[in-house]
């Protein structure tokens, strides 16, 4: 490999990393407000194949693609909602409710994509990246950090907002307090069911969200498991940026560089290893981090364990 092969590989790798990391990004903080309300949301994958399948779906066929984002985000409350009955009122296990989220999200866009798009489907008006005056011309620099779309852009406010929510109001506390003690909370006023119903919420309209990202600034087509585990990856970015949002953050912008290499590197033909090997690249990253923090990492103390008043 001779320099100027491993400096296109670096810029091609880097330009890519953010808008791959984007979803991720929305998801995970989504489920940071879930988890350290105590509630363990595995239903990540389902609640953004339904967000990206609702915002290419009603703006494909409203020709508005803020309706479409606006729906995504309704259907990922609905699905926050549903989710934190079963989980909070029922109290049901967490794990079975999420990986049934995940089988109805995968099953049902499926169906209603094959049904209601039984043609050629032409693509929609995706949000397209928008070029910083002045910056955006700044050589690598330019093109990794100022020209993306307003959902990339997003990602850079919807960070500290979510760490400043938690950490300097009154909702974060008690968000805290209850995925930390909830009896300790509920002895002091805190409402419990509906500091966790709210984290749901939440959560939901982010991990839907980044799925509607997928199809309305990644791409500007839906197709059939489009998320492609990255609902899973979600999940061990929260792990790995230890709960907190900055930590999230710079997660997911590692696991973008994993996405952004293998598809660099799957474009390669002078590379005679098999391309499946390049596709499983996250996933063995995710791993690999996984095994590492095994044991290092504090986790809400009530994480995963329904309450009940009295």
């Amino acid at each position: 490999m001779d320099i100027a092969f491993l400096i296109a590989l670096v810029s091609t790798v880097l330009a890519a990393t953010w808008r791959l990391a984007t979803p991720l990004i929305y998801a995970a903080i989504g489920e940071i407000f879930a988890e350290r309300a105590g509630v363990l949301n595995i239903g990540l994958e389902g609640m953004m194949l339904f967000g990206a399948f609702t915002g290419f779906a009603v703006a494909s066929f409203t020709d508005d693609r803020g309706l479409g984002l606006l729906a995504a985000i309704g259907v990922g409350v609905l699905c926050g909602l549903l989710f934190a009955f079963f989980a909070v009122t029922i109290r049901a296990n967490q794990i079975v409710v999420g990986a049934a989220l995940n089988m109805v999200g995968l099953g049902l866009t499926g169906f209603l994509y094959r049904t209601l798009f039984t043609s050629t489907v032409q693509g929609i008006k995706a949000y397209p990246p928008i070029n910083i005056p002045i910056l955006s011309t700044i050589p690598l620099l330019g093109e990794v950090l100022f020209q993306h779309s307003i959902l990339v852009y997003a990602t850079v406010l919807l960070v500290p907002l979510a760490s400043f929510l938690l950490y300097r109001t009154a909702f974060g506390l008690a968000v805290r307090s209850v995925g930390e003690h909830p009896r300790a909370a509920d002895t002091v006023g805190i409402n419990v069911a509906g500091i966790r119903y709210a984290s749901c919420i939440i959560g939901g309209a982010l991990a839907s969200l980044g799925g509607a990202y997928l199809t309305m600034a990644h791409t500007n087509q839906f197709v059939e498991e489009i998320v492609s585990g990255r609902g899973f990856i979600a999940l061990a970015v929260v792990v790995f940026g230890r709960w907190t949002p900055w930590g999230a953050f710079g997660a997911s912008l590692l696991f973008g560089v994993f996405y952004a290499l293998q598809l660099r590197l799957q474009a390669m033909t002078n590379l005679f290893i098999p391309y499946q090997f390049w596709q499983a690249l996250p996933y063995i990253a995710t791993l690999l981090v996984l095994i590492g923090l095994r044991g290092r990492s504090a986790a809400p103390k009530a994480l995963g364990v329904p309450y009940q008043a009295g």
